[in-house]
């Protein structure tokens, strides 16, 4: 079946197969959070992408093979809410933001700073560092040498915006720039863009509305 990325809470995964890596999302919990677990097609080694909440849904998403790693985007506690359960059942390695590790009630065992990568199996994730949702803030990016990129962007980058910056115009300009320099203006508009809540979208769709943005202020 054809991907979508359309997904709910209490329903099933939707499953992305590239030709390296398979995306299965899923979405739990009260603010509707996207979970996403990445399996390496060559290895079967699983990484986890915000054990944001329903531990249970997570653990049967991630099956009898387990994961290697969690990868939490950012500390605010909706996207961590299942990451002791998940961690205690499956041992997995903790990675987050250098900036957001103190903000996350279960240790960091691997602070993560913008252009580290992460693997899992053969498939590597390159971490961008997104200033301004909070201060230690990731964006993960695959570069598919098959075909486009994909990026995990947490609650920086949504559908028609840039995350929640509280009305701080700092705060706003930082992420902006940020995900104007580091995202927009690495990748192309074929990059595929997998949120920390809601539908999925591409860099090509969001591109003409920077600068709408920018006046907006938010």
């Amino acid at each position: 079946m054809t991907y979508s990325g359309a997904v709910k809470v209490g329903g099933p995964a939707d499953v992305h197969e590239l030709t390296d890596l398979m995306i299965s999302k899923v979405a739990v919990g009260p603010m509707d959070n996207n979970a996403y677990l990445l399996r390496c097609r060559a290895t079967d080694e699983q990484l986890l992408i915000d054990a944001a909440a329903e531990p249970h849904t997570l653990m049967s998403l991630i099956g009898d093979s387990g994961i290697a790693s969690v990868v939490t985007t950012h500390q605010h506690g909706d996207h961590w809410q299942a990451l002791r359960e998940v961690v205690d059942a499956t041992g997995a390695t903790t990675y987050a933001g250098r900036e957001d590790a103190e903000g996350i009630p279960v240790p960091t065992d691997v602070p993560v700073d913008d252009g580290d990568v992460i693997r899992v199996g053969r498939v590597e994730l390159t971490a961008r560092h997104l200033v301004g949702h909070t201060p230690g803030s990731i964006a993960l990016v695959y570069d598919d040498p098959h075909g486009h990129a994909h990026v995990f962007t947490g609650d920086c980058l949504f559908p028609g915006g840039v995350g929640n910056t509280h009305n701080d115009a700092e705060a706003f300009a930082s992420l902006l720039h940020d995900v104007e320099t580091k995202l927009f203006g690495q990748l192309p508009d074929e990059t595929w863009v997998y949120p920390g809540h809601g539908a999925d979208t591409t860099l090509g769709a969001e591109r003409p509305h920077l600068a709408e943005w920018r006046a907006r202020g938010w």
